[in-house]
């Protein structure tokens, strides 16, 4: 008969327990156990929920099998006292007794046996006790990798936080990633990169889950219908970096919300790597639930912004090398002029002078070309140029910001710009000579006589400024149809 009592039964238990498993998952998976009872040779644990008992018996079987040997001998056995759960609260002392499971019988060349994941067909990865990996197809794109992903000012932030996860999934401080922008601004590339640069680095090592919001949920209720939930549940908190795109579509969806809580907190707490994509940061995101919000606040929210023209230069060349075809820079600028909302469009200009160039049966693509078959592509606000534009397109031009031109300053540098801006108001566009005073900051039209006969006496004066004006007009003439 054995002496021992069930808390000091388990106090054993847990030393050797502690000696076989890392600290922090014995803080996170045994330390909140509590032994209820020893009779015979039976140990009786209390633990939170139906997960963690399923959880313990996928993960730790074998483990608490030989460890319950040890102390009360090879006729020991554990038994469990589930808590039952009702919603997010544990209720006072009710509970259900479950056994642990016995070892089923194997044959010896399926004790490494995995199981796949099939999208859209929830599978449970560890049907065999003591698996520790499961073999996943990541759902990755190979063709989104860091290499073909230009970085600039609009991107550099969660570019720089992507690369760093890559190096170091789930051991940094970017755990979440939450990044998020417009529409084809590169979201799904940038957070796929990363999953392609961890699986080349880590190969098998990492378990790593590109799935879409809408996925999800759809599995989700399969896995409902099915009788599945548990397994769905389980499959997911087993992932090392799970990658879910737009998240935003989460959005009115309580029990897929509620999941995905649970599913957060245990790779979190685990230690996983968790990258989320949205069109919107996430205090904007409507109908998600608070405590889904403050998490994905826990870690580097990153925000993808509409590409300035350097950018949109360079991936036009790069787009351009990838698809074969060879573009003259007259014609990559008049399209990263005329095509400033996201990246898809750069890239559908791209396609389009090739599909065209290819039916056609042309060689090179020149300029007037371009422009003739991207016209109705472009947006109709490009086709008059408009003195906003030009006050951009001045003052980025001489890397001042643009709201200077509008203010009192007198600094020589803001007041040239002013200048220039308003004498090529007045060659570009139709506007009065008090509409343009009005557009610089409410100045009247005196003023602006006075800025195009400065400008004017220069060019006739100062080859500098005559090439200024020339390099000036030539783009912007590239950027109109």
């Amino acid at each position: 008969m054995n002496k021992l009592t069930a808390e000091a039964a388990w106090n054993e238990c847990l030393e050797i327990v502690q000696d076989n498993i890392s600290h922090q998952k014995f803080k996170s998976w045994f330390e909140p156990i509590k032994p209820v009872k020893l009779e015979e040779e039976t140990l009786t644990i209390q633990v939170p929920s139906q997960f963690w008992y399923e959880w313990l018996e996928e993960h730790y079987y074998n483990m608490l099998r030989s460890t319950i040997a040890k102390v009360l001998g090879k006729e020991g056995k554990l038994e469990y006292s589930v808590l039952v759960e009702r919603s997010e609260r544990l209720e006072d002392n009710r509970s259900i007794r479950l056994p642990q499971r016995p070892m089923p019988p194997q044959k010896p060349q399926e004790m490494n046996t995995f199981t796949e994941y099939h999208p859209g067909k929830i599978e449970n990865p560890f049907v065999i006790p003591g698996i520790r990996k499961t073999n996943i197809d990541s759902n990755l794109n190979g063709n989104y990798v860091f290499e073909r992903y230009i970085e600039g000012d609009c991107n550099r932030l969660a570019r720089s936080a992507a690369m760093a996860i890559a190096d170091n999934p789930g051991k940094n401080s970017f755990n979440p990633l939450f990044v998020y922008g417009g529409t084809g601004l590169g979201k799904t590339h940038l957070i796929q990169s990363i999953g392609n640069k961890i699986k080349q680095q880590f190969g098998d090592e990492q378990a790593v889950l590109y799935v879409s919001s809408e996925s999800f949920t759809n599995e989700f209720v399969q896995a409902i219908r099915n009788n599945r939930a548990s397994e769905f549940s389980i499959f997911y908190r087993n992932i090392d970096v799970l990658i879910v795109d737009d998240i935003q579509f989460f959005s009115g969806k309580e029990k897929t919300q509620e999941e995905f809580f649970h599913i957060f907190n245990a790779l979190h707490q685990d230690g996983k790597q968790i990258i989320l994509s949205s069109d919107r940061a996430p205090k904007d995101i409507p109908d998600i639930e608070e405590r889904l919000i403050s998490r994905f606040s826990w870690g580097l929210s990153a925000d993808l912004q509409i590409p300035e023209f350097e950018t949109r230069y360079a991936i036009l060349e790069r787009k351009a090398v990838d698809n074969g075809i060879t573009l003259n820079p007259e014609i990559i600028e008049f399209i990263a002029y005329n095509f400033k909302s996201n990246v898809r469009d750069l890239e559908g200009a791209i396609i389009k002078l090739l599909a065209t160039a290819s039916l056609k049966h042309v060689d090179e693509i020149d300029l007037p070309m371009a422009k003739n078959v991207l016209k109705d592509m472009v947006k109709s606000s490009n086709s008059q140029i408009s003195i906003e534009f030009i006050q951009n397109y001045v003052c980025e031009y001489f890397g001042i910001d643009t709201n200077k031109v509008r203010e009192k300053t007198r600094k020589q540098e803001i007041v040239e710009a002013r200048q220039i801006a308003m004498y090529l108001a007045k060659k570009f566009t139709k506007s009065s000579l008090k509409t343009i005073g009005l557009q610089f900051g409410g100045r009247d039209h005196s003023t602006v006589i006075h800025a195009i006969s400065t400008v004017e006496e220069r060019l006739s004066t100062s080859p500098k400024h005559e090439r200024i004006l020339k390099e000036l007009e030539q783009k912007i003439e590239v950027a109109t149809l």
